[in-house]
């Protein structure tokens, strides 16, 4: 972040400095020499954090719920893992909407419900049960952030069958991008 006289700076708009104006395009074409000449310096941007699931830089909120006493009451705090889970049961349900026009149907007309529907829904159900064991299982809050926010693939080193990396002739490690172990099973693709 680039600040002048203790205030950020953004590229592409014009700022005033000492009673000059400069245009939108000058800290991008500006040299170091010119920025700093006028007392422009570079600072670190601050810290940035997901508020999903931290309250602050490295401060992960609770992943398991909590009851504990507090002035002789008991009070229950929802930890991240109940969330998550709950989060998944109404994708599930937004997942089924669209089609239980046609179930509601079959019943009320006493007609079959086709079996590529029945299927889809049953696969919505068991990926939701499924992805909700996977969040009670994480372990920390970076794995609840990897099992829902992952890379679908990851590059690692090849193992051979006993499950030690292979290396080729110059010594170097063999790489291969494999599906990411550490993500939650995925939604079945509607029909």
């Amino acid at each position: 972040m680039l600040k002048l006289d203790n205030k950020p700076l953004s590229y592409d708009r014009a700022f005033t400095h000492a009673g000059i104006q400069y245009p939108a395009n000058w800290l991008r074409l500006a040299s170091l020499e010119e920025k700093t000449a006028l007392g422009i310096t570079e600072v670190a941007n601050d810290p940035t954090y997901d508020q999903r699931f931290y309250w602050g830089v490295d401060n992960p909120k609770q992943l398991d719920d909590k009851t504990e006493t507090v002035d002789g009451e008991e009070v229950k705090t929802t930890g991240l893992k109940t969330l998550w889970s709950a989060t998944q049961g109404e994708i599930a349900a937004s997942l089924l909407a669209p089609s239980d026009w046609r179930i509601i149907k079959a019943k009320e007309t006493g007609t079959n419900i086709p079996s590529a529907w029945k299927t889809y829904r049953a696969a919505v159900r068991t990926a939701c049960n499924t992805r909700q064991t996977e969040i009670g299982n994480a372990a920390d809050v970076p794995a609840l952030i990897e099992l829902l926010y992952g890379a679908a693939t990851i590059t690692q080193q090849k193992k051979d069958s006993e499950g030690v990396g292979v290396i080729d002739s110059d010594n170097l490690p063999v790489m291969e991008t494999v599906t990411n172990p550490a993500i939650a099973t995925a939604w079945p693709t509607p029909i």
